[in-house]
């Protein structure tokens, strides 16, 4: 049963193989062996309940071989790759311009045992960087050059942040694959169909979107549309907004009040009643100045949002 884990890949947590004269300890730091190479990474302990999941599903993540603890010596040799992957970047990123190319430089990464540079770029289009290539391996010598294209999502969920619900950004720590998102989900979730209220800092449609989707989905049953006349326990009037997770539902009264109410107070009636309701908040359509010029459409996702090429 796996006792240790590591935090790797787009924050997905693997377990180690640990060599029994080793003996690890919550928060050190191990050198293990990767696909990419050997990388310097924190030790996490795994509480019972995961290590039991993990022993019986065929489908956790390889185990990956630990080396070594890292020494004081390697926690100096460890900052000083930090140091070049941003000396590194910046002198991608020179090239890049100089070349002309139309593509965005995210990150530089460096393996521990300096066998492998990592370049993470987005970009509009297929890009033709050979001639950038060849330049890199002449800058970089005995190390193996890899130019790996990202989309967008990708690129916000490696360089970590935080979203406007002021908690770290789901795709950097727990969403594990970019399911497809379109405006209708934030329509049905009575959502401001509003560019700065409805996109993450990628540009696209929040991820939330998607998986809470279902919650107000079931929170949705038994209220009225908007707009059908309903009876409350002060009169009749029109339905005009809905408020899905507190279960209360906004009433525009014969005299132009807006009331709320919880659904279970009020009932549909089959009655024609004197009330206008805003075209645009039936139609969810409420927009802000500042996002009249962009296009919605833009929002969703595209062969450029996602690739997992991380």
């Amino acid at each position: 049963m796996y006792k240790f884990a590591v935090r790797y890949l787009k924050n997905t947590f693997y377990p180690i193989t640990v060599p029994e004269t080793l003996k690890l300890e919550d928060g050190q730091m191990v050198i293990v062996r990767t696909e990419k190479g050997e990388e310097a990474l924190k030790v996490f302990t795994v509480n019972s309940e995961i290590a039991e999941i993990w022993e019986k599903s065929p489908s956790k993540p390889e185990p990956l071989p630990v080396i070594r603890v890292l020494s004081q010596r390697d926690l100096q040799t460890l900052e000083d790759i930090k140091k070049e992957e941003v000396t590194s970047f910046f002198k991608c990123k020179e090239l890049v311009q100089r070349h002309g190319l139309n593509m965005n430089l995210v990150q530089c990464r460096i393996t521990f045992d300096r066998r492998k540079i990592t370049f993470y770029y987005t970009a509009p289009e297929r890009v033709d960087f050979r001639a950038l290539l060849k330049d890199l391996t002449q800058v970089f010598t005995r190390v193996r050059i890899d130019l790996r294209h990202i989309g967008v999502r990708d690129e916000t969920s490696i360089l970590e942040g935080t979203g406007l619900c002021g908690r770290p950004f789901c795709c950097s720590s727990f969403l594990r694959k970019f399911a497809t998102i379109n405006v209708k989900l934030a329509k049905d979730q009575g959502m401001p169909i509003t560019p700065g209220k409805i996109s993450g800092t990628c540009g696209r449609l929040l991820c939330c979107l998607t998986y809470e989707y279902s919650n107000y989905i079931d929170a949705a049953k038994g209220m009225p549309p908007v707009g059908s006349s309903v009876m409350t326990p002060d009169g009749l009037g029109k339905v005009c907004y809905l408020q899905f997770l507190s279960g209360k539902v906004a009433v525009k009264m014969e005299d132009g009040k807006v009331k709320e109410f919880p659904k279970g107070d009020i009932e549909m009636v089959d009655a024609d009643v004197n009330v206008e309701i805003d075209v645009q908040m039936l139609n969810n359509t409420s927009y802000i100045e500042d996002d009249l010029n962009i296009d919605i459409k833009q929002l969703e996702d595209d062969r450029n949002s996602s690739t997992g090429n991380i």
